[in-house]
């Protein structure tokens, strides 16, 4: 259980379900773990939870409000002063809206929090992760992403046009894993993994309260869904052990290797998200007070 020792681990959205559970076993095995939440409060209750649980006194709270980039921005760049290494970086924070939200940098706000947050915050932590290789990052998608037939809706990234719920969390979703397949390609060189993972239906009432039928779905269904610790399980795996070191650009569920939907291998498509991502999360663009 101490495989983790001396590791130092960043978990967003750590503060309840998947990522709580993610944080905790991690720090069970050893490793550092800073705790992402979105509020103060909840996070150290997450953090202080984490500690009582595992013994652990290396355990660490970053805030940042994934609906407003320029938040993450100074939250990352507080990361790189505080800390001079990251071994895992579990890019689990996630969120479905009930009706349709543009942020104040003009972005669907689905699209914003589950993937161009992530895409901005790993863009600035980038070089410790190379400080630190080999190093990993695990994505925590769904197969949600499945109901995105089309592929990234370049023409319409705001979903101006059939905007619901669920469309637009998988929509998010399957930009997940284009990221990390092209991270993967990107990222290998320099000795850092990247992997995904479906994590199933896990019981923590995400999405299951003022949905409309996606909502009343999940309700019905969450009695058979898994516990937070059940679907943590493939996150941690992939974060701490041996067996999959080098492996990288994987889908995995249950700790197998899946196939995701036909159009997340596109990878012109992928090259195109990514280009769009440096646009609508790049600090020039944004004009960030913490780069300018």
């Amino acid at each position: 259980m101490s495989t983790m020792k001396g590791k130092r681990v960043l978990v967003t959205g750590a503060s309840n379900g998947i990522g709580l559970a993610t944080a905790r076993e991690l720090a069970r095995m050893g490793a550092d773990v800073v705790v992402h939440a979105r509020h103060r409060e909840r996070g150290e209750a997450a953090r202080e939870h984490v500690a009582a649980e595992t013994g652990s006194e290396q355990t660490e709270l970053l805030t940042a409000d994934f609906t407003d980039l320029f938040s993450v921005c100074e939250a990352a760049n507080r990361f790189v002063k505080q800390y001079d290494r990251l071994d895992v970086l579990v890019l689990n924070a996630g969120t479905i809206f009930p009706e349709r939200r543009i942020s104040e940098h003009g972005n669907e706000l689905t699209f914003q929090v589950n993937h161009l947050a992530h895409f901005m915050l790993w863009r600035v932590l980038q070089p410790l992760l190379w400080a630190s290789k080999p190093s990993r990052i695990v994505h925590v998608s769904s197969d949600s992403h499945l109901a995105a037939r089309e592929g990234i809706r370049f023409d319409d990234l705001t979903m101006a046009e059939g905007w619901s719920p669920f469309g637009a969390y998988a929509h998010s979703k399957l930009a997940n894993i284009m990221f990390c397949y092209a991270q993967a390609r990107k990222l290998r060189p320099m000795g850092i993994t990247s992997n995904v993972v479906h994590p199933g239906l896990v019981r923590s009432g995400f999405g299951a309260e003022g949905y409309g039928f996606f909502g009343r779905a999940v309700k019905a269904i969450l009695p058979l869904a898994r516990t937070p610790e059940q679907g943590a399980d493939t996150v941690v795996w992939l974060a701490s052990s041996p067996e999959v070191a080098d492996v990288t650009g994987g889908y995995f569920y249950k700790r197998r290797t899946h196939r995701s939907s036909r159009v997340s291998y596109d990878q012109e498509a992928q090259a195109r998200l990514w280009e769009a991502s440096v646009d609508l999360a790049g600090c020039n663009h944004l004009r960030c007070p913490q780069c300018d």
